[in-house]
């Protein structure tokens, strides 16, 4: 069946959303809505070197146009381990829109569940976070992020079209996603964080890192933010990042404009330091997806340098990530592509939700601070499950 690509200035992509066959992204550019499997990108994981990848998404893509598609593109998520598969595929239909702003949700109840667990235990993972600032300490790691999980059981109304509506509701400048991951379980999330981005020879990155949650008072949320702004310790984590991701951008890249320090960055829940790096493609081969592949996973969800904070993260996290921390997006057949970092998201069952959230530990860290960090990030996520309090 050939693939087609309707334009549709107005239309209200997330309505004709269904859960098990479709992927949903939307990014302040554009809305995406793709049914179906034409073709799917052979098993591969981001620990084969990047060419790999980006090579089997070419064949697949040259695949498709072969079977007569005119202008396929693959979708789907990298996960965040090197030895988990990713999850990418040439849909049979691709719906665009420009960027579609949702109305509130229509008072569906929140979801009921039997029971909680968490993974791990608060005072768990304080404890890992105090063993984390132990390899800081002696020089192993400059920055690690530990992440930690809800786990809700025997969930009874796990209706996946009304919490991303509720996602793409209450994040309206976010990055919206739905991916089907196969068994009945869906990827959902609002992620702020633009991985990369390829527009003709355009390349952008938009990394995050340093965070502090947003208050109710208007007046106390301004000085939160302007505190933020102002630490010595969440501006050198973010310059971690920012230094990697410039760096990983620099062999593909010249003309790299990298901001002197960070601005301020907000979602409904929490503020984020936030800096925007733009260059030009050096070889108009080099897809998004390849560059996506090359950055993931950056300081900002794994830590630097980055195979000990991958290691770290195996020794002290208590938990498989999956496509947590991974990347979310597209790239078609000219290169052209958008990755966001698969954050403020959950792995969702038709019996089970898994959410998930993160803090960075440097220097400085305080295990209480960081845990609170990361009960604030889940927030987003609670309120696409109706659910307005603290787990």
């Amino acid at each position: 069946m050939p693939l087609t690509i309707l334009t549709e200035p107005h239309a209200d992509l997330l309505s004709d959303y269904r859960p098990g066959d479709s992927f949903f992204f939307r990014s302040p550019g554009h809305t995406i809505l793709a049914r179906g499997t034409a073709a799917t990108v052979p098993t591969c994981n981001v620990g084969n070197p990047v060419e790999t990848l980006a090579r089997r998404v070419r064949e697949t893509l040259a695949q498709a146009r072969a079977a007569g598609q005119p202008r396929p593109i693959v979708v789907g998520a990298l996960p965040f381990q090197p030895t988990t598969p990713a999850r990418l595929l040439v849909p049979q239909t691709v719906h665009w829109t420009g960027p579609s702003w949702t109305g509130p949700p229509s008072g569906e109840a929140p979801v009921e569940f039997g029971s909680l667990r968490h993974a791990p235990s608060p005072e768990a993972y304080k404890r890992s976070v105090a063993a984390a600032l132990d390899r800081l300490d002696d020089g192993t790691l400059r920055k690690v992020v530990l992440a930690r999980a809800f786990h809700l059981d025997d969930v009874v109304r796990a209706d996946v079209p009304a919490m991303l509506h509720r996602l793409a509701h209450g994040n309206p400048t976010g990055y919206v996603f739905a991916v089907d991951l196969l068994r009945g379980h869906t990827l959902l999330g609002a992620s702020p964080e633009l991985l990369v981005q390829r527009n003709g020879s355009v390349v952008t990155a938009n990394p995050l890192a340093g965070s502090a949650p947003r208050d109710p008072d208007p007046e106390v949320d301004a000085r939160v933010g302007e505190a933020l702004l102002a630490s010595e310790k969440e501006r050198h984590e973010h310059a971690v990042v920012v230094d990697a991701v410039a760096e990983g951008l620099r062999e593909y890249c010249r003309d790299l404009e990298v901001p002197d320090g960070p601005s301020l960055s907000r979602t409904p829940t929490m503020w984020h330091l936030s800096t925007r790096i733009e260059g030009r493609i050096v070889d108009p081969d080099i897809a998004s997806v390849q560059l996506a592949a090359a950055l993931h996973p950056t300081p900002a969800v794994c830590g630097t340098p980055r195979e000990p904070a991958r290691k770290a993260i195996g020794e002290l996290e208590s938990f498989n990530r999956g496509f947590y921390s991974g990347a979310v997006g597209w790239t078609d057949s000219s290169g052209d592509g958008e990755w966001a970092i698969a954050i403020r998201c959950a792995e969702v069952a038709p019996n089970e939700i898994r959410g998930y959230a993160g803090a960075g530990i440097v220097a400085g860290s305080d295990p209480e601070a960081e845990l609170a960090e990361t009960t604030a990030k889940f927030r987003t996520f609670l309120r696409a499950l109706g659910i307005d309090q603290d787990l």
